[in-house]
């Protein structure tokens, strides 16, 4: 989208509504609406996505790539990674598999879910797209190996039976985290920078348009952080209205993890699609894979960290049906963005597994 020489009406004053809305629900002054008040929360929650995505355009469009898609990555991961830590604490050792189920839910609707509505998107608009091979062989590498020692491994490690990791072994998963993910960011933003920048200049005029001005660009990042703050809480505010939902449908628990995943990652999601529409498909896949990196790669930390301190059995390897899952979407991954280029064919692919991925949570 062309960005305003200013920033709109719409975009301030839909973050303060959606702030007015969780001030109503905290303190109890919305029960009295009964269901219009839910409609209210849910329209709020649209408000902040699409608010949030304009200002991370803003941004993004301000620092330039790759800086703008790590911007929005590390924002959305740090309020995530906030909120699975509240309710952990909240939950106690009842929600010691929280964490597993979001990092998981978030890697399979970001590898195959918005990995494959950009690549269909982008194919079916303009047939054959191109991207730089290094940076993204960079990032499947990291998340590859961050995903089987987070969530795969502590099914087979012997000092404590899996699912999970004794204090030593926490500590270390947690620190080779850290240290992949670090790495990581110093190939991605200094040593190696040209990797994730476009294969050729983009002729559209969002790119070459006169980049915003410094106070422009921090009132929208001040802006961008409000935003994230709404979806994140409202996305909690209406977990309860889920559960109700998913427990009528007879559906697993887990069916809410995924959903809360799904609006926590919209504003990346949507920005992603307008990028890969626009035929910017390298800043689609900096914002797809850049954010699955660093919600894995910050919350195993984080959530070790609160296991350590508490003294609560963290459970963080998955079953046996999803280990297949993540390692056929990782090894797909690897073929479909192997080459540099796509077509509507690798995105078909991911959607179809991101479909069977949804269809056995719901039907396991």
């Amino acid at each position: 989208m062309k960005l305003p020489s200013r920033l709109p009406v719409w975009s301030i004053t839909c973050p303060i509504a959606a702030w007015v809305l969780l001030v109503l629900n905290f303190t109890g002054h919305g029960v009295g609406l009964g269901g219009l008040f839910e409609v209210l929360l849910v329209s709020g929650l649209v408000a902040g996505v699409l608010a949030a995505v304009f200002h991370a355009e803003v941004v993004a469009h301000r620092v330039g790539e790759p800086y703008g898609t790590l911007v929005l990555a590390l924002a959305v991961t740090g309020i995530e990674v906030a909120l699975i830590v509240s309710i952990m604490i909240a939950g106690g050792e009842a929600a010691s598999g929280l964490a597993r189920d979001t990092v998981f839910a978030s890697v399979m609707i970001i590898l195959n879910g918005m990995v494959g509505l950009c690549l269909l998107t982008g194919g079916r608009r303009h047939g054959e797209q191109s991207f730089g091979l290094f940076g993204v062989s960079t990032a499947l590498a990291t998340l590859a190996a961050i995903s089987v020692l987070a969530l795969v491994l502590p099914n087979y490690t012997t000092t404590i039976l899996g699912p999970f990791y004794s204090s030593s072994q926490l500590i270390f998963i947690a620190v080779v985290s850290l240290v992949l993910y670090g790495t990581f960011i110093l190939v991605q933003t200094v040593r190696h920078r040209d990797y994730f920048l476009p294969v050729v200049a983009e002729a559209d005029e969002e790119v070459h348009a006169p980049p915003p001005s410094n106070q422009m660009a921090s009132l929208s990042a001040a802006l961008l952080l409000v935003c994230l703050g709404a979806v994140v809480l409202l996305a909690k505010a209406l977990s309860p209205a889920l559960e109700m939902a998913v427990a009528s449908m007879g559906a697993p628990k887990t069916v809410v993890g995924i959903i809360i995943a799904l609006v926590v990652l919209l504003p990346e999601s949507i920005a992603a699609y307008h990028a890969a529409r626009a035929n910017r498909l390298q800043t689609s896949l900096n914002l797809a894979l850049g954010s699955a990196l660093a919600s894995i790669g910050l919350t195993i930390p984080a959530v070790a960290l609160v296991s350590l301190m508490t003294g609560w059995t963290l459970s963080l390897g998955i079953d046996a049906k999803s280990t297949v899952l993540l390692v056929l979407s990782l090894f797909v991954a690897s073929l479909s963005l192997g080459t540099g280029r796509t077509t509507v064919m690798q995105g078909t692919v991911h959607l179809v597994i991101f479909a069977v991925y949804l269809f056995t949570a719901i039907v396991p």
